[in-house]
């Protein structure tokens, strides 16, 4: 699907033709949408084929008039039960003569970063230098958001494996850090892409732009860092919890073992006096009673036993 806005007195609004200053927002395409929109802005195929690859990395290509850079951005996913936090390509096209700007994803931008809805501030498709880094910006913000859930999932499995004997809990934790080892190399590709940005002028920018850039920066930092902390706590909380499981399983394993033994007793007793031979007591009226009461007051010696040396 390919929608065009343009910014008109503060507000974003769409419009139906290619003009100046506006923003063509490229999801989910086709083939027939990608090559009419290659023809008509005479913008490189590949350029607008490349971010569709979910494994594409981050990098900034040039070729004539055109600028491609590749962004990875955070995607959460609710319906996706494992993972629900990954990351896509986004693409960002920009030209030297052309005042335009286009994004190509495989998913709908405003679901990623709130762009459509109007919660960007001082958010304008004429300007491109900071229209580019504003998306830069709220992908990081994206991403300390959804590092911040991941550390909250994390807490309530923690909080459910203090209890379990089964593998289920050990497996969300494995799926939390397969999110974590997606957002780290996502991260760290950003980091290299925006520090070339950085050290060449591939995009004309103003004092206002390179302190939002390196501010940009810092935030992706912060956000590698959040990543790196919240991974090596969940790899050790693993190998931890691993053996928690284990002696939660040797706990009950020992419980229904005493069980097993108390039990026995009663039941040893019971087979000697089933024996076809003279026992003590058997012609006496009480001696079933007898025999009951010896098999508790062992089965509760037995019980004092196992407290006393804490095998309960």
């Amino acid at each position: 699907m390919v929608t065009i806005f343009k910014t008109t007195q503060n507000n974003l609004k769409e419009i139906t033709e290619f003009e100046n200053n506006s923003w063509v927002n490229v999801s989910t395409p086709t083939n027939g949408e990608l090559e009419k929109l290659s023809q008509k802005l005479d913008v490189p195929f590949d350029f607008l084929t490349d971010p569709l690859d979910v494994d594409e990395r981050a990098r900034i290509e040039i070729e004539n008039d055109w600028i491609l850079i590749v962004l990875r951005v955070p995607l959460f996913e609710e319906k996706e039960i494992d993972i629900p936090f990954t990351t896509i390509p986004l693409g960002i096209i920009m030209s030297f003569s052309k005042e335009i700007i286009i994004t190509v994803c495989t998913k709908e931008v405003d679901s990623i970063l709130d762009f459509i809805s109007g919660k960007v501030r001082n958010f304008s498709t004429g300007n491109k230098s900071r229209f580019l880094l504003q998306i830069f910006l709220r992908t990081s913000l994206f991403y300390l958001k959804y590092l911040k859930e991941i550390n909250k999932r994390t807490t309530i499995v923690e909080n459910e494996l203090h209890k379990a004997m089964k593998n289920e809990e050990l497996i969300k934790l494995l799926n939390i850090e397969k999110s974590l080892v997606f957002f780290t190399t996502s991260l760290r590709s950003n980091e290299l892409m925006m520090e070339r940005l950085q050290k060449t002028e591939i995009v004309k920018m103003n004092p206002e732009d390179i302190d939002l850039l390196e501010d940009v920066i810092i935030e992706n930092k912060q956000a590698i860092e959040m990543s790196n902390v919240y991974s090596n706590i969940l790899s050790g909380m693993m190998d931890a919890f691993a053996s928690v499981i284990s002696n939660n399983l040797n706990i009950v394993v020992k419980f229904l073992t005493a069980i097993t033994i108390i039990l026995m007793i009663p039941t040893l007793i019971a087979s000697i006096y089933g024996m076809n031979i003279n026992l003590p007591l058997q012609n006496s009226p009480h001696s079933f009673i007898v025999v009951c009461g010896i098999s508790l007051t062992l089965s509760v010696i037995g019980v004092l036993i196992f407290i006393k040396r804490k095998w309960f």
